[in-house]
Order: C-alpha cells, then structure tokens, then sequence
C-alpha cells in the first residue's frame, strides 16, 4: 500500500510517501508561496507516486465541517494569500483518490497518541511552538473538532515579568500565545533567532513563563493526560525542566495526582517520534481515508 502525507506548513510543504506501516519511502520539500506557486508542485509530486490516499496536515484555521461547502479549506490565516484556499479539494480532485485533512497539529496528536509519547493514553495533547503555536487534542481517543478546532495558540497570556514587548506581534491579538512565544515573536524581542541565543540569555525565562502558563491552563481545563511540546523552538531541549518546574509552581499544589506530582518529566515531554509526528499522523489520516 502507498500512501501520501503532506504537512502544509507556513513556511514550507513537506510532500512524503509512505506504506501502511507508516515508514517514509519518500520526502520532498517546497517552500510555501502563494497558492497558485506552490500547489501545482505539490501535485506535480504526486502525481506519479501510485498513492492510494491521500492524507493532510494543514496550517490553520482549516474548516473541517463536512457538512459544509468550504470543508477542507484554509479559513481566516495570516498567510493572507491563503485566506479561504480549498486546499484539501484542489488536490483531491486533481489527484482522484480519497482524501482527508486536519490541522497540523491534530495530525500530530493523532501520531503520538498512536505510536508515539502518549501512546496508551486515551487523552492527550500535543503543541507545536516555531513559527505559529498550535494545540492538537486527543480527547477519549478522539480528535477534537467542535465548533470550528482547537486554536490554544491564541489564548490570552498574563505578561511576564522582564518581557520588554508584552503585547506581541500577532495581527489578531493582544498578548495572545503565539503573539508572545512563537519563533517570529522572539526573534523580534530580542533581534536575534532564537537558534541563535545562548541557554542563559533572558528570553528564555520570558519564553518558559508563557509556555508554563500555557500549561497549567491545559491542565486545569482540559486535563490532558500528557502534553507534549514539539516545533522547533522545542528544540531547545534545556527549556523542558524550566517548562516543567514553572508549571508546577504556577499550578500551587492545587491539582494533585501522581502523574504531575511525581512525574512532571514523564508528564511535559518533547515528541515520541521527533521531527516524524506530522508525516506519521498524515499517513495515519490517509490510512482514515482509505478506509472510508
């Protein structure tokens, strides 16, 4: 069985062919432009792959209401070339073969429920922190969709103390996560990429107080079972024993079970299966598609 994923990112598309197994036999990126550049090289790829299905995660907001006449397609992003694009029908159609979508980190969620850091757990959540913030929620073994998806990366924030830029840089919101903590965000701070700041530099006491707010809200609304941080500002690995102490301070003892009182590493922790969480829950949504 051949089996297609693509992780449409903000910043690049990641094009991979894979088999029931999820192992990647194949993988090819492009930056993402607009549209009108971007998705006939994602087809093109395709194209000659012999895939039976097809399976996507996508930067959002995406509409994923199948009753509706805009489902599959990417809402209300700040790419504004993308603004209201029918991504997950233009490739369907032009590659005639069954098709799901979800957002990126759905997809992700999915992956590490799966076969990867929550693996066994029927609740869990997964966020990807790097150049947008994002939630995906598994919730008694299902993905949460609800009204529109999950979108944690815009939920307010309580300013940290020594942030010289407390409102943030997002065109929607005051202060609101990705606003505040993601890559764009802190290279704008401090005017510098945060690949490029030393562990002991100011704006990772900053970045671990809005991630560890982060946290404490997901634990005491959502009680995941196990948050898992990806992206790549997570990997700076030196930030999950700062993420994992700050959230333990900020929840105060209030929520007591073992899992966090005695087991904060196992509980806060970076992907199970690296940078493959995307890939993998793509190629599991294509197997979904498949199916149906």
């Amino acid at each position: 069985m051949i089996l297609g994923a693509l992780e449409a990112g903000g910043t690049k598309m990641v094009c991979s062919v894979g088999d029931e197994h999820c192992n990647v036999l194949d993988r090819y990126s492009l930056p993402t432009r607009t549209p009108e550049e971007t998705v006939p090289q994602i087809i093109e790829y395709f194209r000659d792959k012999h895939i039976e299905a097809l399976g996507i995660g996508s930067f959002g907001p995406v509409d994923l209401n199948r009753q509706s006449p805009t489902y599959g397609s990417i809402t209300s992003t700040p790419k504004l070339a993308w603004v209201n694009y029918p991504l997950m029908p233009a490739l369907r159609d032009a590659l005639r073969v069954p098709t799901e979508v979800d957002t990126d980190v759905n997809v992700a969620a999915l992956a590490e429920a799966t076969m990867g850091a929550a693996k066994g757990l029927k609740n869990c959540m997964y966020v990807t922190v790097g150049t947008g913030i994002g939630a995906g929620l598994i919730v008694e073994g299902n993905l949460v969709h609800g009204l529109v998806h999950p979108e944690m990366g815009h939920m307010l924030m309580r300013p940290a103390e020594g942030d010289p830029t407390p409102d943030g840089f997002c065109p929607y919101h005051k202060g609101c996560l990705e606003g505040v903590a993601n890559g764009p965000a802190i290279e704008k701070r401090w005017g510098v990429s945060a690949k490029q700041l030393p562990p002991d530099h100011p704006a990772w006491t900053v970045e671990c107080e809005y991630l560890a707010q982060m946290c404490m809200n997901a634990i005491v609304t959502l009680s995941p079972e196990c948050i898992v941080l990806g992206g790549g500002v997570m990997q700076q690995e030196h930030l999950f024993p700062r993420i994992r102490k700050r959230t333990l301070e900020l929840l105060g003892g209030y929520v007591r079970t073992p899992r966090i009182e005695r087991d904060i590493d196992g509980y806060i922790v970076p992907p199970g299966l690296g940078i493959n969480s995307g890939v993998t829950g793509a190629l599991l949504l294509a197997q979904r598609a498949l199916q149906a």
